[in-house]
């Protein structure tokens, strides 16, 4: 989202939990034409999983739309991250476990009616209830109540028990006080609370979602600077600029089409050929040999992005709860020679779970789990038992077909047993199959920030039951001590926690890191300008149309 990138320190990009959040300065005085360009932008997109409810999206081809159909309470800096309010007038808090939550007048939703305090709180209550089996509903888990709207289920999702029925559809912790105001209580203390409102899933819906929920996904309604058109499964989603929107950060073109591909290959032609407008990140085939400065000249964007990538082992399938087996896995895999060879040094090979433009980063953190050692891995493997084979499954429209295939080679060469490549379909269809717990086998797993904060690379993915821990990884000792870093004293002590939290998973292995990125995409020439974020995304308020 930036047309020139300036490097990121971990200083700016950390926020810190101290930080009052208080008013930005009303609804923005700029009319939507203020140095609008106008016109109409294609941008490559995976087609989303779910219809486009933000409290059920939480990947890549559905997160984009949403970022752009709706608006938080808080909103992040595109290029530093920086926390800023954008609904929200403010929000304050007692010992920072009881916040309220005052919101600017005048915000609309796209069919025009009000934004108000209970939009809020009767979205986070139908994504947390239990019986809507959400994927944003463990973001709530902070909330007083949320174990009587959503009762843990005994035996995890892949297990054949069911969830008790839940004693309530309301969170006790969450309370309007006046159309403008609400108050949320938790059950303990979370400093980082605030930072996390700016992630989709903390949306409001109007009350159109919840009168009739099947004609809101087939026509959705959000509070954005964008409002919805037209779906086409496995073709595109449209939408186009709304003008009455209020927020800080207006569009300056009209019209938006997220384009969907069934690769990063199959899109890079029409991009070469001013036929779509932007891809936030090139496939491997247009970065070797430096193809794509040949091809896209001062075309070219490029910015670092809070990404990692990693293989996700189903510890629900016998053959993978093996520890053994997983720290072989990942000491076989040659990382440098794959970021070298297929990325062109535009990939920096992990050492552990944190990103390293996060604050709280230690590097080293993963030791020689992370490390090329043909010798060890062999060793692990014959403790294991293991013979083989093995698989490497991915999607195939985000380019990681040549990664994959590398990596499954280098598996295979180094243990001298059998690990193919098996290309998936779509990422919407991929994930379905993950979110089934239906993987047999190891699968891509990349993560990219939802928020700033070193809690946003442990919590959400090695917490027990939590939303994005699809292998359904579960260890005590590291629960209790990801609990006691969410409810440290202090910034300082809660980064001192969750590095523990992070050597202990680590030791388990649930997931092998492999590296993060420099992203490298590209736009037209119709675009004089578009930027990347930090979160791997379109900048949306920096495209400015030729």
């Amino acid at each position: 989202m930036k047309a020139r990138m300036r490097t990121m320190r971990p200083a700016v990009l950390a926020m810190t939990t101290a930080m009052v959040l208080s008013s930005c300065g009303g609804g923005g005085d700029d009319a939507p034409g203020t140095g609008d360009t106008g016109g109409a932008i294609s941008v490559f997109n995976t087609e989303p999983e779910n219809p486009l409810v933000p409290g059920n999206t939480t990947e890549f081809g559905g997160s984009q739309v949403m970022d752009a159909m709706f608006t938080g309470l808080i909103d992040y800096d595109q290029q530093t991250t920086e926390v800023k309010n954008a609904a929200a007038d403010s929000i304050t808090d007692v010992d920072s476990k009881v916040y309220t939550v005052k919101l600017k007048p005048g915000w609309k939703f796209h069919d025009g009616t009000d934004v108000l305090a209970k939009n809020f709180v009767d979205a986070w209550n139908w994504t947390a209830y239990g019986p809507n089996a959400t994927q944003g509903a463990p973001f709530f888990s902070d909330i007083q109540g949320y174990d009587e709207v959503n009762p843990a289920d005994p035996d995890g999702k892949s297990g054949p028990q069911q969830a008790p029925a839940p004693a309530t559809d309301k969170m006790s912790g969450l309370r309007v006080v006046d159309d403008r105001t609400f108050e949320v209580t938790l059950k303990s203390s979370s400093p980082v609370f605030k930072v996390k409102l700016g992630y989709e899933v903390f949306a409001p819906l109007p009350d159109s979602f919840f009168a009739d929920k099947a004609a809101f996904e087939a026509k959705p309604i959000g509070n954005g600077p964008f409002k919805f058109v037209s779906r086409q499964v496995g073709t595109e989603v449209k939408l186009t600029r709304f003008d009455e929107y209020t927020g800080m950060d207006k569009p300056k073109f009209k019209d938006l089409t997220f384009r969907v591909y069934q690769s990063r290959e199959a899109a890079y032609p029409d991009l070469v050929g001013n036929q779509l407008d932007f891809i936030e990140e090139l496939p491997p085939n247009a970065l070797a040999g430096q193809q794509h400065k040949t091809d896209l000249g001062d075309r070219v964007v490029e910015g670092e992005s809070l990404m990692n990538q990693t293989l996700s082992f189903p510890l629900y399938e016998e053959k993978y709860q093996n520890p053994d087996l997983r720290k072989a896995i990942s000491m076989a895999i040659n990382r440098e020679e794959i970021t070298t060879r297929i990325y062109e040094g535009s990939r920096q090979p992990a050492d552990g779970l944190v990103h390293p433009l996060i604050k709280g980063y230690q590097k080293g953190q993963c030791g020689e789990l992370c490390t090329f050692n043909p010798e060890k891995a062999r060793e692990h493997l014959a403790r294991s038992g293991f013979t083989g084979p093995l698989k490497i499954i991915s999607n195939t429209d985000g380019g990681h077909s040549e990664w994959a295939t590398a990596a499954a080679n280098s598996i295979k060469n180094t243990l001298g047993i059998e690990c193919v490549f098996e290309p998936a379909t779509s990422l919407g269809e991929f994930r379905g199959k993950i979110n089934a717990r239906e993987m047999t086998d190891m699968y891509r797993a990349g993560w990219v920030a939802d928020y700033p904060s070193i809690e946003n690379f442990l919590n959400p993915i090695y917490k027990t039951g939590a939303s994005s821990n699809d292998g359904e990884y579960s260890n005590p000792e590291v629960d209790a001590k990801l609990a006691a870093a969410d409810t440290a004293a202090s910034e300082e002590e809660g980064i001192k926690l969750y590095l523990e939290a992070e050597k202990l998973i680590l030791n388990d292995l649930p997931f092998v890191p492999l590296w993060t990125q420099n992203t490298i995409g590209g736009k037209s020439d119709r675009l004089s300008s578009a930027k990347l974020s930090a979160f791997r995304k379109l900048d949306l308020t920096s495209v400015e149309v030729a």
